[in-house]
């Protein structure tokens, strides 16, 4: 064997060993963005812990059984850098390691939150010894000049402790975890941004502030201008394009540019510690952004945060993020994930507001915009009964998720979410229009009429083939028609108690239609089925005559999670 062989099979061994060492990484289907872990697709129907909930070994050891029961098959925790370096240079990583060996006992996957320089803005997880020796590590500053208790994104040395105990924290996660794979993603910093103001007025950031935008930056403008966010182009638009200048005379004078200038130190800092974590263990990495909500402006609301609007800054200046991740507790909820489900940037929500509703809201982002996941804020604190709606929910998308990523990013999937003000949305696949609704827009349940206020409803819609579909959810009912005929029928008949449509209507539906022409669509069958894990259709029950109102609709009632399968046929 000659030296050239033995060196090509060297090579080859280490980008095997390294590429087997990697048990979770991204992969793109379609227009999807899947997570993989162990080569299989993995959709995260997880939850995050409390803030303070895995700061001592009791309360892991008591938390994640729970978990374990409530259906959860990831779970979101922090990882306190006060904890783990209590001494200047001196590290403790028992809690890393009981959170790992619980979730290996309770078969759950883990996301660790590194924080560290920030929290919600705030430095509050840093050690005592940091915080104290504040001419080493400086804090960011108002315009007046008061010092926060915020870390500044301008200083090395703040920099340099902050990774220095991520590498730490990174190697022996590495040392506990490489072979097993238990850890799938990695959160760096948590809803970073600046308060008080828009950005930091220390003197290191009144430098770089006056000094050019960086080259990069301008670059990535021209050579992505076409697919900017629309309020990034806009800003830029405001100033003719420049295409050198410092801050305020590329992008103009006001709170968003120093926003814009803000979001570039955060994510550049970001970025190197990024390189860090990619050097010794190559998970997936993400960030998370509290919402610019509320008609709040920035300082108002974490300034700089990998929010919607910043997208551009934040893929310039920290390339090693995978994607940036929306935390949602604001009404809205549609409007918001549409923000975060970019060409550039696939959705996943790793925080919520804890409510029942969030395994309805599940479904909706996975059918609606190929999700990686979702996971409620301070899990431990919901039910663990098998009865509870958001456990039964998690339980039925553990069914569904190996037909889920198998039609993910193929454009054959949707995703419907009623409430009492938005009841109805129409799809169309094909010459198909299916009319969605919640299916308290029907009479016959008491709370659709009595004042109650209604649950939210939604669930996937899958295309399997022509005329046959999966649909899948709680408390909706689909219609289905060809194109031809929704245009020809009257959609808003009203019906009475019973189900059947007002007297008169029929004849008032002929005389202002003419006579009928074109095919018809009918409803074959309606079966109740189970996913297997191999993505194939266990027969349970048929669902006709009162079940599917005599072949009018497919219907799921509210609180009754199902999975149905629709075969179509047509007539005329």
């Amino acid at each position: 064997m000659t030296r050239r062989t033995i060196i090509i099979l060297l090579l080859t061994l280490l980008v095997w060993t390294g590429l087997s060492a990697q048990r979770s990484s991204l992969h793109r289907q379609g227009t999807a963005t899947q997570l993989l872990v162990d080569g299989k697709p993995f959709i995260i129907l997880g939850g995050e812990l409390g803030n303070s909930s895995a700061s001592c070994n009791e309360d892991i050891e008591r938390i994640f059984p729970k978990l374990q029961r409530m259906g959860l098959n990831t779970v979101l925790v922090p990882a306190y850098w006060d904890l783990t370096e209590p001494e200047e240079g001196v590290f403790d990583f028992s809690l890393t390691d009981k959170v790992v060996e619980q979730a290996r006992k309770n078969d759950l996957k883990v996301i660790f939150l590194w924080f560290g320089a920030w929290k919600n803005s705030m430095s509050c997880y840093a050690p005592q010894w940091f915080k104290e020796d504040y001419k080493k590590y400086p804090r960011a500053r108002t315009q007046s000049g008061k010092p926060l208790e915020i870390a500044s994104a301008f200083s090395e040395n703040v920099f340099q402790a902050d990774n220095r105990a991520f590498s730490q924290w990174m190697r022996h996660l590495t040392a506990i975890d490489k072979e097993e794979g238990t850890v799938i993603m990695i959160q760096i910093e948590n809803e970073i941004g600046m308060l008080e103001e828009a950005r930091d007025y220390s003197p290191e950031a009144d430098k770089a502030f006056r000094s050019a935008v960086p080259q990069a930056l301008m670059d990535y403008l021209q050579r992505n201008r076409k697919q900017l966010h629309p309020q990034m182009l806009k800003k830029w638009e405001s100033q003719e394009c420049k295409r050198e200048g410092n801050w305020q005379e590329v992008f103009g004078d006001d709170l968003y540019t120093d926003e814009l200038f803000m979001a570039w130190h955060y994510a550049a800092y970001v970025e190197r510690m990024a390189q860090t974590a990619r050097a010794i263990y190559n998970v997936p990495l993400y960030v998370n952004a509290a919402m610019n909500s509320r008609n709040r402006k920035p300082g108002e609301y974490p300034s700089a945060g990998p929010l919607a609007h910043l997208i551009d800054v934040w893929h310039c200046a920290a390339p090693s993020i995978d994607l940036l991740a929306p935390d949602l507790y604001d009404n809205g909820f549609t409007d918001w994930v549409a923000q975060y489900h970019r060409h550039n940037n696939p959705l996943f929500i790793p925080e919520i507001r804890l409510t029942d509703n969030d395994g309805v809201r599940a479904f909706y982002i996975l059918g609606e915009h190929d999700a990686i996941g979702i996971s409620p804020f301070s899990i431990e604190d919901g039910s663990d009964h098998p009865d509870n709606l958001l456990v039964r929910s998690y339980r039925k998308l553990r069914e569904l998720a190996p037909l889920i990523a198998r039609h993910q990013g193929k454009g054959v999937m949707k995703g419907v979410l009623f409430d009492q003000q938005n009841k109805e949305r129409q799809l169309t696949f094909d010459d198909l229009t299916l009319t969605c609704r919640h299916n308290f827009t029907l009479p016959w349940d008491p709370r659709a009429t009595d004042g109650s206020v209604w649950p939210e409803g939604g669930g996937i819609v899958l295309k399997l083939a022509r005329n046959e579909y999966i649909v899948a959810g709680n408390g909706i009912v689909i219609e289905f028609a060809k194109s031809s005929e929704k245009a020809q029928a009257n959609a808003a008949r009203q019906l009475g108690e019973d189900g059947f449509v007002a007297n008169g209507s029929n004849r008032q539906e002929a005389a202002s239609n003419g006579r009928w022409q074109g095919m018809r669509c009918g409803i074959a069958s309606v079966d109740e089925v189970k996913v297997n894990p191999d993505g194939s259709l266990s027969y349970l029950r048929r669902l006709n005559g009162d079940q599917d109102h005599q072949g009018r609709h497919v219907r799921i009632s509210v609180g009754d999670l199902k999975v149905l399968h629709v075969k179509l046929y047509e007539y005329k």
